[in-house]
């Protein structure tokens, strides 16, 4: 996946989050739960100044009402951009599907998908 291609939205801040992450899986490897990627994640982001919310919460519209559960992105960067951290083999398909709901409630353009538990980082950008 080239991730410099310039026709995706938002491809100068994708390509950079997942610069970020190549540096995160560069300095820990696999093998460690997803939460402390996480937190290595906010590590660098909050270190480059870039804006983002850490487990932000959306409510569920569900035809005229408000369902009485949340979802919560694991990042959401630059307000635009969800952010998914995986800590595991490979990237499954119910993951795909969740993202992409996640851009429907969010209204963000970019979701990313980013998996720390393979030998090299694994990522996948989802437009909506």
């Amino acid at each position: 996946m080239d991730i410099n291609n310039k026709n995706y939205p938002l491809s100068k801040e994708s390509s950079e989050i997942i610069g970020i992450a190549m540096e995160v899986h560069r300095c820990l490897g696999r093998g460690f739960s997803e939460i402390v990627y996480k937190d290595a994640m906010e590590y660098e982001i909050d270190k480059r100044n870039i804006y983002y919310k850490r487990e932000k919460e959306y409510l569920i519209k569900y035809k005229e009402i408000i369902l009485a559960h949340k979802f919560y992105a694991d990042f959401v960067v630059f307000d635009s951009i969800i952010l998914e951290i995986k800590a595991q083999k490979g990237i499954a398909e119910e993951q795909y599907a969740q993202v992409i709901n996640y851009l429907v409630a969010s209204k963000c353009q970019v979701g990313l998908i980013l998996n720390f538990g393979e030998s090299s980082l694994i990522f996948r950008r989802i437009v909506f």
